[in-house]
């Protein structure tokens, strides 16, 4: 099946011109000519970024994941590339109902429906298709409805042979590619299988979804889907069913009567929340995943979907954030560039001073402009040139951040490209670097380590007599040591006197 596999692999891949983005970097230009003459009959006059994605989707759904993973690495990727594999999103093809009743009968052991069936009612259309699961509507018996996400059927196999291949393309590309060290393919690859493997078990993603949502419980502003526990299996996960408008669909929103300048201030207090109160954010916020409530008791509020891919933070990593963004903020590059080199993020002997003379140079002209004005895409493209000559390490926990970011963006523009988002975010950052480091972190910190300490403080006499005594033990213990160390160095001394003496009296006697 592999052979098979990487054949199609390898078809598809002529048939597009992918061979070019290897050979277009061998100095000679003779490998270009070559495959030129040899593949005469293939049309490859399109961009390459657009025929790498025509290639990607003819490859099926393992490798359209791939392609969004990518879209996400544009601190690797060129950026005609990132750009137009960010379209994958939303273009997977659904699998037959008759695939998905088959699967939630083999998981639950019982009818779909009908007598003694797991549910009242279920859609055989699907209302949404990704790579590696796809969603119906259905109802519970109590008659909830629900929304009920599927795994694919033999989706496993699949990914292991795919990954298997793409890590041996991975390889050849490192080998074969003059930049492809310094891309580090089989550690994209690496990370996309990390990620994979976390979205084929739906029961993962019901406990992403069910800490969000208790994260945000009380929150006017960001409604999660109740998790029904029940019915959740390794490849079934049924959450209550929610109702909104598209985040993207702007002009219903506008019918709706949604306040959109509203949205966009509200969208960016939920991600600095989740940021830096939570350090646990959701990281696939693409149009497709975010709605708009509707609803009068809800009105004007966010409703998150699909949470196969979540983003933590520890406290290091805010800390070091929130330093990182009020600096910006402050136009005070000289701490943004020590932050870098305190956090480990850049060798100890950068200099200062050049590392803060080039991110004034990337960070300064976008201030004072609104966003529609304003490119992230192309900010964080030119800080990561700049990350890669100061050979700053690119954070794994932050790729997902990143990501989250340009998502932010794309939304803001769409709800309102005036909006600012530095004034936006400062005060929220100001607060949280308040609560966490100035009076108020004090006192939290005291309260939260007042518990342990209460349980300590009774035992203190004890474990301060123990170490005493463990000290005094193991003093004794190293006098006990050197005393008889001396002992046997004197017996091994009297010993070689006396043997000394008794030859000198020897040598005597026979004199």
């Amino acid at each position: 099946m592999r052979i098979l596999r990487l054949a199609k692999i390898i078809r598809v891949g002529i048939r597009y011109g992918l061979d070019e983005l290897i050979l277009e970097h061998e100095p000679s230009g003779r490998l270009v000519r070559f495959a030129h003459a040899l593949f005469f009959w293939r049309d490859i006059t399109a961009p390459r970024a657009q025929r790498l994605r025509l290639a990607l989707e003819a490859l099926g759904p393992i490798f359209v994941k791939f392609g969004q993973v990518l879209s996400t690495r544009r601190d690797l990727m060129p950026e005609d590339i990132a750009d137009e594999l960010e379209k994958l999103q939303d273009r997977v093809p659904p699998f037959p109902s008759d695939l998905a009743i088959a699967e939630l009968e083999k998981a639950y052991g019982r009818p779909v429906t009908g007598d003694n069936g797991v549910f009242a009612s279920f859609s055989r259309e699907p209302v949404a298709s990704a790579s590696v699961a796809q969603v119906h509507f259905a109802t519970l018996p109590d008659g909830k409805e629900v929304a009920v996400k599927i795994l694919r059927p033999g989706i496993s196999p699949v990914i292991a042979h795919d990954i298997a291949l793409l890590d041996t393309m991975a390889w050849l590309l490192e080998k074969l590619w003059s930049d492809g060290r310094r891309l580090k393919p089989r550690e994209v690859v690496a990370e996309f299988e990390k990620h994979l493997h976390d979205e084929l078990d739906l029961m993962r993603e019901a406990s992403n979804c069910s800490q969000l949502r208790r994260n945000f419980a009380d929150s006017k502003v960001l409604l999660v889907p109740e998790v029904h526990w029940d019915w959740c299996r390794h490849s079934v996960m049924v959450m209550s069913r929610m109702s909104g408008v598209p985040i993207g669909q702007i002009d219903r929103l506008r019918e709706a009567g949604l306040d959109l300048k509203v949205l966009s201030r509200t969208g960016v207090e939920i991600f600095f929340t989740q940021i830096f109160r939570d350090g646990f954010f959701h990281a696939d916020m693409h149009p497709g995943n975010i709605f708009v409530s509707t609803d009068p008791a809800t009105f004007n509020a966010y409703i998150a979907l699909d949470f196969g891919i979540m983003g933590t933070l520890n406290e290091v990593d805010k800390r070091y954030l929130a330093i990182n963004f009020l600096a910006f903020f402050q136009r005070d590059y000289h701490r943004v560039a020590e932050a870098h080199i305190e956090s480990g993020w850049v060798p100890p002997e950068t200099r200062v001073d050049e590392l803060e003379a080039a991110v004034r140079a990337v960070c300064e002209p976008i201030f004072d402009r609104p966003l529609k004005e304003i490119s992230f895409g192309h900010v964080l493209l030119r800080l990561f040139q700049t990350s890669r000559r100061f050979n700053v390490e690119i954070q794994p926990q932050l790729v997902l951040l990143q990501k989250t970011l340009l998502n932010i963006e794309g939304l803001g523009r769409q709800l309102d490209p005036e909006l600012d988002l530095w004034q936006t975010a400062k005060p929220f950052l100001e607060r949280w670097m308040s609560e966490q480091i100035g009076w108020r972190g004090l006192l939290n910190h005291l309260k939260a380590e007042a518990p342990q300490w209460a349980a300590l403080l009774p035992a203190l006499p004890r474990l301060a007599h123990q170490a005493l005594a463990r000290d005094s033990h193991a003093r004794l213990a190293e006098e006990v040591a050197r005393l008889t160390a001396e002992q046997k160095r004197q017996t091994w001394l009297m010993a070689l006197i006396a043997a000394l003496l008794a030859v000198l009296l020897g040598v005597g006697l026979s004199l």
